[in-house]
This record gives structure tokens, sequence and C-alpha cells, in this order.
């Protein structure tokens, strides 16, 4: 039974492969583990490929090349679903995160806990990443209640259970911890983690992830507490808006029946000169519209199936 698979998305690192690979199978080798490692190539246009294709003729690599760059949480979720190791490992291939931490995150997921995130206590990134990040991370905890330091640090350790559950797309793989909270897995810890400053090459992201990563934690917060039902959500505001707009058409209706009948006076507004009258059909329009959508979403629900569509252009040890 293969106990580590170690998952690394990479886009244009011909550079640093050889020496991660060699790295992660001297630490594997010296304890003694079964290991895979699985490599998602995100549509590099150097030759990190041809470089891939020489090293898994002498280390057990499984390895995928899509197409185009679809992202790093999409690279992240071919790389789960191909994983058959009972603990998985993610790390960068920048080189940034060390190898040397995969015995004791290994143990700490044996002894229990879910998913470990890496802690880069001391950074070697410039101001410009650390600032927002720290803005990131305390931003996520506050919505979170997960009480971790790095959020986005890329070396983690998961249940293999856990890995299973995850579809991740955009920049969801900055709340993984999160979605495994709403995915039931509550036991998250934290390991302070090395850093390593970048050896060749530049860093692929900009600060526009940032932008990115707060809309898809809303959309996480949304999607994992309405996804199973939607009619809670939809059907509650459209239930309250038609109400409030149906009692305001009442109310207004019954003021003209009470001017007219009871206080036998001519002295009212017609209905229909009246603000309120067609902001009140207003709000059952859209009460009905919303319970509308709850329903479809309802449908949608029961009838999704889940698809691929991710484009590969080459794969090596699997079967697709």
């Amino acid at each position: 039974m293969i106990q580590i698979s170690v998952v690394i998305p990479l886009y244009n690192e011909e550079e640093s492969l050889p020496e991660l690979i060699e790295w992660i199978s001297r630490v594997m080798k010296k304890h003694g583990f079964l290991y895979e490692i699985i490599l998602v190539d995100d549509g590099s246009d150097d030759s990190s490929w041809t470089v891939i294709e020489s090293l898994s003729e002498s280390h057990p690599i499984k390895a995928i090349k899509f197409n185009m760059n679809y992202g790093k949480s999409a690279a992240l979720n071919i790389g789960f679903k191909n994983s058959i190791g009972e603990v998985v490992i993610t790390m960068d291939a920048d080189l940034q995160d060390s190898p040397d931490e995969i015995p004791e995150l290994y143990e700490m997921v044996k002894s229990g806990t879910q998913l470990v995130s890496g802690w880069k206590k001391k950074r070697f990134d410039p101001i410009s990443k650390t600032i927002p990040s720290k803005l990131f991370n305390g931003v996520t905890r506050l919505l979170s209640g997960i009480k971790l330091h790095d959020f986005n640090c890329g070396l983690k350790a998961y249940d293999q259970r856990l890995v299973k559950t995850l579809d991740i797309y955009g920049e969801m793989h900055r709340y993984i911890p999160v979605i495994a909270k709403r995915n039931g897995f509550k036991k998250i810890g934290e390991k302070v983690v090395e850093h390593r400053a970048r050896k060749y090459g530049k860093t692929k992201f900009g600060l526009e992830r940032f932008i990115y990563g707060f809309l898809d934690l809303l959309s996480i917060s949304f999607v994992s507490r309405y996804k199973k039902r939607p009619m809670h959500f939809f059907g509650s505001l459209g239930t309250v808006s038609f109400l409030l707009g149906f009692v305001s058409v009442i109310w207004i209706i019954w003021e003209k029946v009470r001017a007219i009948v009871f206080l036998k006076t001519s002295d009212y507004r017609e209905v229909v000169d009246q603000p309120l009258f067609f902001i009140a059909i207003t709000a059952i329009i859209i009460g009905v519209q919303l319970f509308l959508a709850g329903f479809v979403g309802e449908m949608m629900v029961m009838n999704s199936h889940k698809r691929n569509d991710y484009i590969f252009d080459e794969t090596i040890g699997l079967d697709q």
C-alpha cells in the first residue's frame, strides 16, 4: 500500500524539478516510505514536461500535462483525484517548501489530525507579498473560525478520505481548510515549516490573486452552506419579500376601504397614486422570482452530474 502521495502543481519549473524530485526521493528512502509523486504541469511553455518524462524513468512518478493554464486549484484537484496514498502531501515546485518536513507531517496525520497546514513563520518573500498575506489570513480566520496562521501555505498534509471530498476550482486552494471544515473534517492543525528563498525563476502570482481569493471565500461561504439546499436561501428571501409586499398591498387597500365604508369620507388617495403600492407589487414579484430560483436550484442539485472540464495533452503512469 502506498503510504504517501506527494502532489506537486507546477508551471514553468524546468530548473527546480530535478533537484526537488531527487530531494523527495532521498527523504522517502531514508524513512522507508512507500510513495508516489504526482506532478501536474499546468500548461507550462518551457521544457518542464520533457524534464518530467526523463525523471519518470527513475522515480515513481505519475504526471498530467494540461493543454493550457487552468490554475493551481485545478492542478491540485486533478492531483487529489489521482492520489492513492494513505496521506497526501502537497508542496510547491519552486523549492521554497522543504521535503524534509514530510516525515513529521505524515506522523501528525497518522496520529489523528485530518489536515495539517504549514506555517511559514519566517518568510523570504518581499513585503508586497507578506503584508497582503497577513491581511488575507486575518480575514479568513475571522470569517471561518479556523485558527491557522497561514492558510495559503503550499505545504500541507491530508488524510486520504479528506482529499476525496474536495472539488476545488478558481482560487479555492487557498481555502481548503475552510472547505474541509464544511465537509465535516474538523481536526485541523498546523506545523511551523521551513520557508526557503526562491532558487530559480520568479514567482508566478500577482496581487490580483488576493482579489480573486476574497471573492472565492465569499463563494465558499455561500455554496458550502446552501449548495445542497438552495431553496432554504432563495425560498426564505422570496417568502419574506412576498409577505412584505402582500401585507403592504392589503394595508393600502384596507385604508381605502376604511375611508369609504367606515369614515364615510372621500378624502383619500387612490391606491395607484401611492408609491408604496408599486414598491409592494415589486416586492411580490421579486419574492416569486426568488422562490422560483430556489425551486430551479433544487432541481439542478437533484439532477447534477460532476464532469471534468480539463483537457490533458499527455499523461504518465495513468490509465487515461
